[in-house]
């Protein structure tokens, strides 16, 4: 089902990690009509503001990638608010989408709804099955409960909206703060600013031995419009590389690509979160989907975009 080109698209979230990259894509695919609001213009927590948007635009094709997001820090510091500002978020965006009676939705959610001792790799499948893994529980219910709108706006109004699960994200347009950003980016700017100041050791969060799986957010972009024209199911879809590293490993890459040349450490007392976390992508893969970008050469380009837009001091 090829998406008209023209069609009103409202990207959610369209300055963030993910949206931006959406948005990228989508002009470089040539649609024409694609809406978009800071979070200044409109508060997707407002109720009757996100009604009124909606109203006004009535969006053909609505990609939510609007969340509240951050690492493990952030989610164990702020359960309340990963919880609270998620739920009210994505059920603005799909009940103003329900009015409107928007024919295509993608929501986005996070590999970390499946249970903490999933079976690996990750099966779609894996959903609701075991505990959830504690530092982002507030985060991972949320997410789920946005699947679940989904699926209930498919059964009861019979509109094809769909949700995908990715994989640990990275690419430009990241957080680099290191009190609320994802493991992959606050390694970077933590290996960049150890080489700004000439230390001698950088120390990891936790053992070092968590295995992660990570994918370019313009690798997730492009799956996002594959998913658009070429999935029409109730059960979520995962979308990730298959393959994962050690965070040591990945601290490794990010170093090389910074060009630390000091000593890489471990603090055991931190916590490591979930041991390993890696998605089966079979059944994106069997639809003719694959990822472009490996991680080396990722990473690499994240960091010369960190030189492009930090001035050195971000």
């Amino acid at each position: 089902m090829r998406l008209d080109r023209n069609a009103r698209v409202y990207v959610a979230g369209h300055r963030g990690l993910v949206g931006s990259a959406v948005w990228r894509r989508l002009e470089a695919e040539g649609f024409t009509r694609l809406i978009g609001a800071t979070s200044r213009e409109l508060d997707l927590r407002d109720r009757d503001a996100t009604m009124a948007f909606f109203a006004e635009h009535r969006p053909e094709v609505v990609i939510d990638a609007a969340a509240k997001v951050g690492g493990i820090l952030a989610n164990r510091d702020h359960p309340t608010e990963f919880l609270s500002d998620n739920l009210r978020i994505q059920v603005n965006v799909m009940d103003a989408a329900l009015s409107v009676r928007t024919p295509r939705l993608l929501f986005l959610g996070s590999s970390c709804i499946y249970p903490k001792y999933a079976e690996q790799p990750i099966r779609e499948s894996s959903l609701l099955t075991g505990e959830l893994e504690p530092t982002n529980d507030a985060y991972a219910i949320a997410k789920i409960a946005g699947i679940m709108q989904v699926q209930a706006v498919r059964r009861q109004y019979g509109l094809p909206w769909i949700s995908a699960m990715p994989t640990n994200l990275y690419g430009p347009n990241d957080n680099f703060d290191l009190t609320s950003s994802h493991v992959l980016p606050a390694l970077m700017r933590r290996f960049h600013d150890a080489k700004q100041r000439n230390l001698d050791e950088v120390v990891l969060w936790g053992t070092g031995t968590p295995r992660r799986e990570f994918l370019h957010v313009d690798d997730l972009a492009d799956a996002c419009l594959f998913l658009l024209e070429h999935y029409d199911d109730p059960q979520t879809i995962n979308v990730g590389v298959g393959t994962d590293v050690t965070i040591r490993e990945l601290a490794e890459t990010i170093a090389k690509a910074v060009g630390y040349t000091g000593a890489i450490g471990t603090d055991p007392s931190k916590p490591d979160g979930t041991p390993r976390k890696l998605l089966d992508v079979s059944r994106l893969g069997a639809l003719g989907w694959k990822p472009g970008i490996d991680l080396e050469d990722g990473v690499a380009s994240v960091y010369a975009w960190y030189l492009e837009h930090s001035r050195g001091d971000a």
